[in-house]
C-alpha cells in the first residue's frame, strides 16, 4: 500500500531532526555518527536493516567525501528517495555549520583556551570506545554470517592496516574487487 502525503512529509520530518540530533551531539568523525545512525534507524526506527547498514557504512566510506554525509545520503534515499536524501544531508549539515561559524567568530579566545584543548583531548577516549563500539557491532554481523571468505578479508584489512601500515585506499580497492568477484562468482556470472 502506497503511503499517504501525510505519512510521507510526517517520514521526512523523522529523518530530518534524526539527522539533525545525531549531527548536533556528535564528535569525533563519521564512524560515530554511524553508530548513532545504526542505533536510530535500525535498531529504533526499523526503516533499513543491519545488512543495509553495513553495507551503507563500507559504502560511505569508501567514497570521497566525509563518511557522516555519504551516510546521510545513503540512508535518505533508502528510506524517502530523492527528499530523503536532500533532508537528510540538510540535518547532517546544519549542526557543524552552525558550530563553525560560532567558532570563527571567536576562534582567538578558543585557539588559546586550555580547558577547551583539555576537553578536546578528553573526548578522543570517548571517540576511541564508540568506534570500537561500531567496529564490534557491525562485525558481529559478518561473525554471525560465519563465511569464511568475509572473515578472512576482515582479517587481511587489520593485517594490512594495523601490521604492514598498508595505504587505506589500497585496503579499499582490494576488498571491493573481491567483493564484487564474491558477487559475480555466486550470481554465476562468473566462475573461477
Amino acid at each position: 500500500m502506497k503511503e499517504s502525503r501525510a505519512a510521507f512529509r510526517g517520514r521526512l520530518w523523522q529523518l530530518f531532526f534524526g539527522m539533525l540530533s545525531i549531527s548536533a551531539v556528535t564528535f569525533g568523525g563519521g564512524f560515530v555518527i554511524v553508530t548513532l545512525m545504526k542505533r536510530k534507524f535500525v535498531d529504533e526506527k526499523h526503516w533499513i536493516t543491519e545488512q543495509e547498514m553495513l553495507d551503507m557504512t563500507a559504502l560511505a566510506q569508501s567514497s570521497p567525501g566525509a563518511i557522516a554525509v555519504n551516510a546521510a545520503i545513503l540512508v535518505g534515499w533508502k528510506v524517502a528517495g530523492l527528499a530523503g536524501m536532500l533532508v537528510a544531508v540538510l540535518g547532517t549539515i546544519l549542526p557543524p555549520m552552525a558550530i563553525l561559524a560560532a567558532i570563527s567568530l571567536g576562534y582567538q579566545a578558543f585557539a588559546g583556551n586550555r580547558y577547551v584543548s583539555l576537553a578536546l583531548r578528553g573526548m578522543q577516549s570517548g571517540v576511541a570506545a564508540v568506534i570500537l563500539d561500531v567496529s564490534l557491532s557491525l562485525g558481529q554481523h559478518v561473525m554471525k554470517d560465519g563465511q569464511k571468505t568475509h572473515l578472512f578479508i576482515m582479517a587481511a584489512a587489520f593485517i594490512a592496516t594495523f601490521f604492514l601500515r598498508v595505504n587505506v585506499i589500497w585496503i579499499i580497492l582490494c576488498a571491493a574487487a573481491a567483493g564484487i568477484a564474491l558477487t559475480l562468482r555466486r550470481k554465476g556470472d562468473w566462475t573461477a
